[in-house]
């Protein structure tokens, strides 16, 4: 049978594990790059660019556009993969926490 009081146990300790996942995130760092290195995109997984390294001989008037097309390409990917390991890491702190229940959809959480 249904117990409510084991379950609201259950959701705080849910809240607890996910405000420590969530605290965590700012450490989880990715890099990824492009143009074979050439640019090169840190982020964390607050999805926050924390650094962007250039490759000199990008550095000029005429390779403006692909050096454009070159970052976008590198902070894009570091964003992508910072998101996937926040999302584990997330998953990882909050598994087996809650029943599975049909119809209960802790997506909008971050899970």
């Amino acid at each position: 049978m249904f117990d409510m009081f084991s379950m609201m146990g259950k959701i705080k300790e849910v809240q607890a594990k996910m405000k420590e996942a969530q605290d965590n995130l700012q450490f989880i760092t990715v890099t990824a790059e492009s143009g074979a290195g050439m640019v090169k995109a840190k982020a964390n997984g607050l999805r926050k660019l924390i650094s962007l390294e250039i490759d000199a001989s990008l550095l000029n008037q005429e390779d403006k556009e692909m050096l454009t097309d070159l970052v976008v390409a590198a902070v894009n990917k570091a964003l992508d993969e910072a998101s996937d390991k926040a999302r584990d890491e997330m998953k990882r702190h909050t598994e087996g926490l809650l029943p599975n229940i049909p119809g209960l959809d802790l997506s909008s959480l971050g899970l």
